[in-house]
C-alpha cells in the first residue's frame, strides 16, 4: 500500500468514526484512472516534434537583448533547434533600397546580425520569406493591420523579386556556407489565404509567387530546402501539391497553421463543434491524410504555427490550462507531423502594439520582463519524456521510455478554460481532482519515482500576479517576485511498492513522473 493510499484510507476511517459523534462529512474521493504499463514492452519511436521549433515576433525583434535572453532560456528548457518569424524583408530590417537611378541595392547588415545572433545561441532560422519590401510592391497601400504595418501585396515586377531572392540566398550561402544553409528551411510567405496577401485570385496569385521563389532559391543551390503554402486553417494543401506536381515546381516540405479556436467551418467546412483540446490535432490528421493521398505521400509536414488560441485570451495562454492542453496535443498529434512550431516562445512581440501588461493573453512561453509562464514550465516538464512511446489505454496519459530504460509518464487532468476568455477570470480552475493508480510490470525492485508538477499552486506566476492586483507596469521588486513565483516547484518523491504508485492531480494539472 502506498503512502497516498494509506492517508486516503486513514481519512475515511477517521471520518467514519466521527460520524456518530460530530456528523463529519467526507468529500467523495476523486475518480480513479487505472494505468497498466509493461516497462519491457515493445515501443514506437517518439521524436520530440512539438519542441524542435518555435515561432516569434517579427525579425527585427531578434536584435533585442530581452528576445535573445528568452531564446536562450527556452533553448535550455527544450533544446529546440529552429525559430520562425515574420518580416525579414520588412522596412525595419533594411534589406532593399532603390537607388536614385532606379536600380535595386541590398543592405545585409541587420540580416546578418539577426541570423548571427540565432546561430551563436544554437538555433537555426526557419526562414519565412516575407513580407513585400515597399520598394518592390505593386500596391503601396496594401498594409496589414499589425502594429508594424507590413506590406502584403505581390511584387510589381517578378524579375525584381526573383533577383532579391537570389541575392538573399547567395549572401546567406556565402556567409554561412552551403552545408549550414542547406539545413535551414525556406517557407514562402505567411497565410496567403487570409489577410496577409492581396494577390487576386488569392490562391493562383500565391502559386505564382511560390513558383518564382522556389525556382530562384534552387537556382542558387538545389540543396536549399523550400516549401509552403504556409496557410492559415490547414488550407490549400491538396491544391498546392497538385499544382507543384503538375508544373514541376520544387517543393521539399508542406507547411500550414492551425489554432485551437479555429472553427470547424474554416478548417473542415463542417458545422461541428470541435473542442479547443482537439482542434489542432484534428487539423494535423486532416493534412496528414491529404499528403498521403497526394503525388508526394512521404512529403514532410510542418505546422509552422499552432497554439491553443489565435487571440489574446488570458484564461488560456497565460494559465496552467496550457499544461494539460499541450500534453494532450502531443498525445493526439504524435506520428502524424514532422515539426510543430508553437507560436511563440516569447512575448517580446508587437503585433498588437507594445506590450503593456505581462499577462494579457500573449502567445509566448515567457511574459514581458522575462517572467516564465506556466506554459514554459509545461514545455520544460514535457521535455523529460523519452524517445520511445509505450501503449497505454488512457486519454490523459503518455508513457515513454528513454534509451537508458527510464520510464517517463505524463499525466494530466484536462479542464476547460475558466469564465469569459475575453477577460481574465482569476481563481482556482473548476472541476474535480483525478486520482491515478499506476501498476508497472517488469519494473526493477529498487525503482524510485520523481514527480514534477504544474497546477494552480505549482509553477504558476499568474497566482502571484493576481495577488498583486494585476498591475500593468510591475515595479522592479514585483518583477523579481513574479520571476521567483514562476520557478518550477521542487520535485516530489513517491513510494513505489511492487511496481505500484498513486497520485492525485487537480483540474488543469499536469504531472511528469520519472521511474528510474
Amino acid at each position: 500500500m502506498t503512502v497516498l493510499t494509506s492517508l486516503r484510507n486513514l481519512a475515511l476511517a477517521t471520518c467514519a468514526g466521527a460520524l456518530l459523534a460530530a456528523g463529519c462529512v467526507q468529500a467523495a474521493p476523486p475518480a480513479t484512472t487505472m494505468l497498466r504499463v509493461d516497462a519491457s514492452a515493445r515501443a514506437t519511436a517518439f521524436p520530440h516534434f512539438w519542441e524542435r521549433m518555435f515561432g516569434s515576433g517579427r525579425a527585427s525583434l531578434a536584435l533585442r537583448d530581452d528576445y535573445r535572453k528568452d531564446l536562450v532560456a527556452v533553448r535550455e528548457a527544450t533544446g529546440f533547434g529552429y525559430v520562425r518569424f515574420h518580416g525579414i524583408f520588412d522596412r525595419d530590417v533594411g534589406l532593399v533600397r532603390r537607388e536614385p537611378d532606379g536600380r535595386i541595392a541590398y543592405n545585409f547588415s541587420y540580416v546578418d546580425q539577426i541570423y548571427d545572433g540565432l546561430l551563436e545561441r544554437g538555433v537555426k532560422p526557419f526562414v519565412e520569406l516575407g513580407f513585400m519590401p515597399e520598394e518592390l510592391t505593386s500596391d503601396p497601400k496594401a498594409i496589414h493591420a499589425f502594429w508594424y504595418h507590413p506590406n502584403v501585396a505581390p511584387p510589381r515586377d517578378y524579375a525584381e523579386w526573383d533577383a532579391m531572392i537570389a541575392a538573399f540566398a547567395r549572401h546567406l550561402v556565402g556567409r554561412y556556407g552551403i552545408d549550414e544553409v542547406a539545413s535551414w528551411y525556406f517557407e514562402v510567405w505567411n497565410e496567403p489565404n487570409i489577410g496577409f496577401w492581396t494577390g487576386s485570385p488569392a490562391q493562383s496569385a500565391y502559386f505564382t509567387l511560390y513558383d518564382h521563389t522556389a525556382r530562384a532559391l534552387k537556382a542558387v543551390s538545389p540543396r536549399l530546402r523550400v516549401g509552403g503554402p504556409a496557410t492559415a486553417q490547414a488550407a490549400w494543401i491538396p491544391d498546392f501539391l497538385a499544382h507543384v506536381h503538375k508544373d514541376k515546381v520544387p517543393v521539399d516540405f508542406v507547411s500550414t497553421h492551425v489554432y485551437g479556436d479555429d472553427t470547424a467551418d474554416n478548417v473542415f467546412h463542417t458545422r461541428e463543434a470541435i473542442p479547443r483540446a482537439d482542434m489542432v490535432c484534428r487539423a494535423v490528421d486532416k493534412v496528414h491524410r491529404e499528403i498521403a493521398a497526394s503525388p508526394y505521400p512521404r512529403m514532410p509536414l510542418v505546422f509552422s504555427e499552432y497554439n491553443a488560441s489565435y487571440a489574446n485570451l488570458p484564461n488560456v495562454t497565460d494559465t496552467v490550462y496550457m499544461g494539460p492542453w499541450m500534453a494532450n496535443t502531443i498525445r493526439e498529434c504524435a506520428g502524424k507531423v514532422d515539426l510543430m512550431s508553437y507560436w511563440s516562445f516569447s512575448d517580446v512581440f508587437e503585433e498588437q502594439g507594445v506590450v503593456r501588461n505581462p499577462f494579457y493573453g500573449g502567445f509566448g512561453l515567457i511574459a514581458a520582463n522575462r517572467i516564465a509562464k506556466p506554459a514554459f514550465n509545461a514545455f520544460a516538464m514535457l521535455h523529460r519524456l523519452g524517445e520511445e512511446r509505450l501503449a497505454v489505454d488512457s486519454d490523459a496519459a503518455l508513457v515513454t521510455r528513454r534509451g537508458d530504460g527510464t520510464l517517463v509518464l505524463a499525466l494530466w487532468n484536462y479542464a476547460p478554460e475558466a469564465g469569459n476568455t475575453a477577460s481574465y477570470t482569476p481563481g482556482q480552475p473548476a472541476g474535480a481532482a483525478k486520482h491515478f493508480a499506476i501498476a508497472v510490470r517488469h519494473l526493477p525492485a529498487a525503482a524510485r519515482a520523481t514527480v514534477w508538477r504544474l497546477d494552480a499552486t505549482h509553477g504558476n506566476a499568474v497566482a502571484a500576479f493576481d495577488r498583486m492586483g494585476r498591475p500593468d507596469f510591475p515595479s522592479r521588486e514585483q518583477i523579481a517576485q513574479l520571476r521567483k513565483a514562476a520557478q518550477p516547484a521542487a520535485p516530489e518523491h513517491l513510494d513505489v511498492r511492487d511496481g505500484k504508485l498513486e497520485l492525485d492531480i487537480p483540474p488543469q494539472g499536469l504531472a511528469v513522473i520519472e521511474l528510474r
